[in-house]
């Protein structure tokens, strides 16, 4: 493909036409136009095309990746039959993206030595860069495939989400990597919750579910590691902090869009009666006029059953004011399907934990000493609890560890 063909083919896209506000690409037709300028204006475009290319690495895999992260025409059709000319405009698209990524500095600095006859021996002092990495598809069918099988969009850039000011939803690149077999005990509270998880994203019913109980005893960790377990299903989890709650709407709004199942996790929840952020989030959950998408579940956590701060005030007063303080302490917990308890575990499910995780470090300590000292332990702890059984056992591969060094 000549200069003059490539150069009017990259500022035409069409599905794809997202990608021509992507800086990278921005560069490189920046690039193509300075070559019907002189050459201080090439050099200068030249150049900041290079920084561009050394901190983004392959360019190949970077327009890849604003392809899958794109929404476009296409990705609006998904599932539905993509239209033949729909399909023949994206491979339009992916041969011109294919091409500025084949291009190397050599190739770019040969258009020049056309353009600009007589600069030969400063151009070859320029930089070079290398050619980026095929796509990954090369025709409209193949990318409408692809979205379907794996999915489009800002959410297809990660598992796990945060939410920002201003609504705006970022990944977690580093999110914590928790699995189920690293939680111990509760076995009847993680079932009930993967039983509901792999019902919503069978498309079947599924419930919001409410966590709550005893610090310590795994709620977060739990809704965590079930995040990370049906991620290859296509789950994705964001983070949603009580200061953001009104955020929820726009969030919706951005869920409804994808083709991909959300938990909104909303941890370690309480509140006072009296707080906007508990009238707000009741309304979000059930009840306002804003819906809550199909492909979205709230999993909540407190330590709390009725997330209210209670007083024994609350509760004077005449038998309707008594009744419609407490309907309202209520009235959001009950907006949950399900509501799964975790309690402190008693002394026996305690070192069965303690037991199951010097079994996983390999803890040689007979279980008589262990169970003692695990005991100790918890005491200074301020009581049992599974991340009690944690800090322990890490405490004991410290200290082995110090008395083999």
């Amino acid at each position: 493909m000549n200069q003059q063909t490539l150069r009017l083919r990259a500022a035409s896209l069409s599905v794809l036409r997202n990608i021509g506000d992507l800086p990278l690409y921005r560069h490189y037709t920046g690039v193509f136009s300075s070559l019907n300028g002189d050459i201080s204006r090439f050099a200068e475009a030249y150049g900041a095309l290079c920084d561009m290319v050394y901190r983004t690495g392959d360019v190949g895999r970077a327009l890849a990746d604003a392809v899958h992260f794109d929404m476009n025409a296409l990705t609006a059709l998904v599932p539905s039959p993509a239209p033949a000319f729909l399909l023949d405009a994206a491979t339009r698209d992916l041969e011109t993206l294919q091409a500025v990524a084949a291009l190397d500095g050599e190739a770019l600095l040969s258009y020049a030595r056309e353009a600009f006859p007589g600069c030969g021996a400063f151009l070859d002092g320029l930089p070079r860069f290398p050619a980026g990495s095929p796509l990954p598809v090369s025709d409209g069918a193949a990318l409408y495939a692809y979205y379907h099988a794996e999915g489009y969009g800002p959410f297809a850039q990660g598992t796990a989400f945060s939410v920002g000011a201003d609504a705006c939803i970022s990944p977690i690149f580093h999110a914590d990597p928790i699995r189920l077999t690293d939680l111990k005990g509760y076995e009847r509270q993680k079932k009930s919750i993967i039983d509901n998880t792999l019902s919503f994203l069978e498309g079947k019913n599924a419930n919001n579910i409410l966590l709550y109980g005893d610090k310590g005893t795994g709620k977060s960790s739990t809704v965590k590691a079930v995040a990370n377990e049906f991620a290859p299903l296509g789950l994705k989890i964001i983070e949603l902090p009580l200061s953001r709650i009104t955020a929820f709407p726009s969030l919706c709004t951005q869920v409804s869009q994808s083709p991909f199942h959300f938990i909104v996790f909303l941890d370690d929840l309480s509140f006072n009666q009296e707080d906007e952020n508990f009238t707000a989030l009741k309304a979000f959950i059930e009840g306002g006029i804003t819906g809550k998408p199909e492909n979205l579940l709230i999993y909540a956590t407190s330590n709390r059953r009725h997330l209210v701060n209670e007083r024994f005030s609350d509760r004077q007063g005449d038998d309707i004011h008594i009744r419609d303080t407490l309907e309202t302490i209520t009235s959001l917990s009950d907006r949950f399907g399900l509501e799964i308890t975790f309690s402190v575990p008693d002394k026996d499910d305690y070192l069965v934990i303690v037991d199951q995780l010097a079994d996983e470090q390999q803890l040689d300590i007979p279980r008589g000493e262990l169970h003692l000292l695990a005991e100790r332990f918890a005491l200074r702890k301020n009581g049992r609890s599974p991340r009690t059984a944690r800090q322990f056992i890490s405490y004991q591969v410290t200290q082995l560890r110090e008395a083999d060094s």
